[in-house]
C-alpha cells in the first residue's frame, strides 16, 4: 500500500517541532569516536511509548551471543527473532528495548532480540553470523515457547532490517529452514549504492556521512555491493523468499532503496505488504513519534495473520 507520493516526503509537523525541542536527540550520529562509541551502544534506550506489560523478560546467551527473551502468560501466537539497527555499529538489546516490546505486545508472539557482533571490531559477516545462529536456535527450540518450527520469523529496522533481508536470502539458499516471515522496518538493501531519497532527506536524523563511515566499518572497507548476503537489493533472485512486510518512512533517507527491494519481492512473485508513513524521518519507530504506534499495529496484525497461516500449513 504504497503512499501518496506527492505528500510523502512532506516533513509532518509534530515531527519537526520535536526536533527542534529535542536537538541533541535529533543530532545525527556519524562517528566512530572511540570516547562516544560505547555511549551508543549502552544499556538503556528509549522508553516505551506507553507501558507495556511483558509476563517475562529473560537475558541469556545463546551459544555466546547475548539475547533478551520477551515471553506472555499466554500462548505465544508465534516467535519473532529481533535484529536492532544502528548502522552495524551500534545499538544494543537494552538501547532497543522498546521496540522489543512493542512487537511482542502488537503481535503476540515471544521476541528473542538478539545482541550480534558489532563493527568495526566484529565487521560483516560476523553480525549476520550471530543473527543465524540464534535464529537457527529458535527454530530448534521451538518447543520451548509452544509454537512448531514454522512459526519463526525475523525482524529489523535499518541495519537490522538488512540483516533480516540478508539472512533470509541465505536461509533459502541453505535450504534446511523455512521461516514464516520477514519484517523489514525502513531497511537498509543497497550497499554503497545510492538513490535519490539519499540526497532528499540528508542529514534527516541520517546523513551521507554516517551513512559512509557505518558502511565502510561494516564492510571493512571491502567492496560488497555484489554480495547478495550484504546489499540484498543486488541478489540475482528473490524467489522464493518468505513473506515480508516492508515499513517505510515518507521523510526516510532509506525511503527509496527500502521500497526498491519490496518491488522486487513483489516482481519475483513473494508476498509482500508494503506501507510507507507519510512526513515519517528515518528512526520514527525507534524514536516511538506517533506514526510508530500505527506502524506497531500494522506489524502486529501481519504477523498475527502470518503466523495463523504458517500454523495452518503446519496441521495435518
Amino acid at each position: 500500500m504504497p503512499a501518496d507520493s506527492s505528500t510523502e516526503g512532506t516533513l509532518d509537523p509534530w515531527v519537526a517541532t520535536w526536533m527542534a525541542d529535542n536537538p541533541l536527540r535529533a543530532a545525527v550520529f556519524d562517528t566512530l569516536d572511540p570516547e562516544i562509541l560505547p555511549l551508543a551502544r549502552g544499556p538503556e534506550g528509549f522508553p516505551p511509548t506507553r507501558e507495556i506489560a511483558i509476563a517475562h523478560v529473560s537475558d541469556e546467551m545463546v551459544e555466546g551471543i547475548p539475547v533478551r527473551i520477551y515471553t506472555h502468560d499466554r500462548e505465544p501466537t508465534g516467535v519473532v527473532v529481533y535484529f536492532h539497527g544502528g548502522g552495524f555499529c551500534i545499538g544494543s538489546i537494552g538501547l532497543m528495548d522498546n521496540v522489543a516490546r512493542e512487537i511482542a505486545h502488537a503481535s503476540g508472539a515471544a521476541v528473542v532480540s538478539v545482541g550480534y557482533r558489532l563493527a568495526p571490531e566484529d565487521p560483516y559477516p560476523a553480525g549476520l553470523d550471530d543473527c543465524e545462529t540464534v535464529t537457527r536456535w529458535a527454530v530448534e527450540h521451538c518447543t520451548r515457547f509452544g509454537v512448531t518450527t514454522g512459526q519463526v520469523a525475523i525482524a529489523g529496522e535499518s541495519a537490522g532490517g538488512n540483516l533480516s533481508a540478508a539472512l533470509a536470502l541465505r536461509l533459502r539458499d541453505s535450504g534446511d529452514v523455512e521461516l514464516a516471515g520477514q519484517v523489514l522496518i525502513y531497511p537498509g538493501t543497497s550497499g554503497s549504492v545510492r538513490f535519490p531519497s539519499h540526497e532528499e532527506f540528508n542529514g534527516l536524523i541520517l546523513n551521507d556521512k554516517a551513512m559512509e563511515t557505518f558502511w565502510g566499518a561494516y564492510t571493512g572497507g571491502r567492496n560488497l555491493d555484489d554480495d547478495p548476503y550484504a546489499a540484498p537489493l543486488y541478489a540475482k533472485s528473490l524467489e522464493g523468499l518468505p513473506p515480508a512486510i516492508v515499513i517505510l518512512g515518507g521523510c526516510d533517507l532509506l525511503r527509496d532503496e527500502g521500497r526498491a527491494y519490496a518491488q522486487r519481492l513483489r516482481a519475483e512473485g513473494v508476498a509482500v505488504e508494503e506501507i510507507c508513513y507519510p512526513g515519517q524521518p528515518h528512526g520514527f519507530v525507534n524514536h516511538g513519534f506517533p506514526a510508530a504506534e500505527a506502524a506497531h499495529e500494522q506489524i502486529g496484525a501481519w504477523l498475527r495473520s502470518t503466523f495463523a497461516a504458517a500454523n495452518t500449513r503446519s496441521t495435518p
